[in-house]
């Protein structure tokens, strides 16, 4: 199965991977001008997200994108990732580093990371809702939870849409698969790697882009003051400045 993917631009490629309460319009703001920058731009949704159907099998995440990068004759590229689609892109550097160019990394979550206790309640409180019907609650447990104090009522309502529409795709499904966990060695990983925090964020995701530099052969951390857990929604500007900023050194745009 192909991903449901848009493509564009020239140069560079570049992928952009989603976080697991969004789809790949999450990249809206950040799409023109990444390709006006000279990159080849990729998006994609994953299984049970946006317009790609719910899985009929079991399956895994990096599996699936090294499948559409070779479907579009793409030997490399740059992968950026948020929140899950930051684990995604770390499973996919480690499993096939020749692959990966470089690596930005908003908000990661990493392979296994041992969940907190705070964490851990936020899933049960969403199962919750889930398990009782309650669409609606748990959507808006998702936005208040991942957006930080600078997402304005555009942002919320994008995460709304986005983190509902996965949730009644996901709930209609015959048969509940989750992707399947790959064994991988973070060491493998060689491309320069920026691991971006946010101050108002989990303390899980804050520690796991703390961590990364020292995980990672070439990575940097870069704490924003400003930011909650989705800060390409909350201020797209300032992150597609940032995604350019760190890429036009490593990637060279075309």
């Amino acid at each position: 199965m192909t991903l449901s993917h848009d493509v564009a631009g020239d140069g560079s490629a570049l992928v952009l991977l989603h976080s697991g309460v969004c789809d790949r319009q999450m990249w809206d703001a950040q799409w023109l001008p990444l390709i006006d920058a000279g990159y080849r731009l990729v998006r994609c949704d994953f299984r049970g997200f946006g317009e790609t159907p719910v899985p009929d099998r079991p399956h895994n995440d990096a599996e699936d994108v090294l499948a559409l990068l070779n479907s579009l004759g793409m030997a490399q590229a740059a992968l950026v990732g948020s929140s899950y689609g930051g684990h995604v892109a770390l499973e996919f550097a480690a499993r096939w580093p020749e692959r990966v160019s470089a690596l930005a990394l908003i908000c990661s979550a990493l392979p296994g990371h041992e969940p907190s206790a705070e964490l851990n309640a936020l899933g049960k409180d969403e199962d919750a809702l889930i398990e009782a019907g309650d669409i609606v609650g748990a959507t808006e447990l998702m936005v208040e939870t991942w957006l930080g104090p600078e997402a304005d009522e555009t942002a919320r309502e994008a995460v709304r849409r986005m983190q509902r529409h996965a949730f009644e795709l996901q709930m209609a499904a015959a048969e509940d698969f989750e992707p399947i966990e790959a064994e991988i060695d973070l060491a493998a990983i060689q491309a320069p790697c920026l691991a971006v925090s946010g101050a108002h964020d989990l303390a899980d995701f804050r520690q796991i882009a703390a961590r990364l530099p020292d995980l990672l052969a070439k990575a940097d951390h870069v704490e924003l003051p400003w930011a909650g857990h989705l800060p390409s929604l909350e201020r797209p500007s300032a992150v597609t400045d940032l995604l350019i900023g760190f890429l036009k050194d490593r990637v060279p745009a075309s």
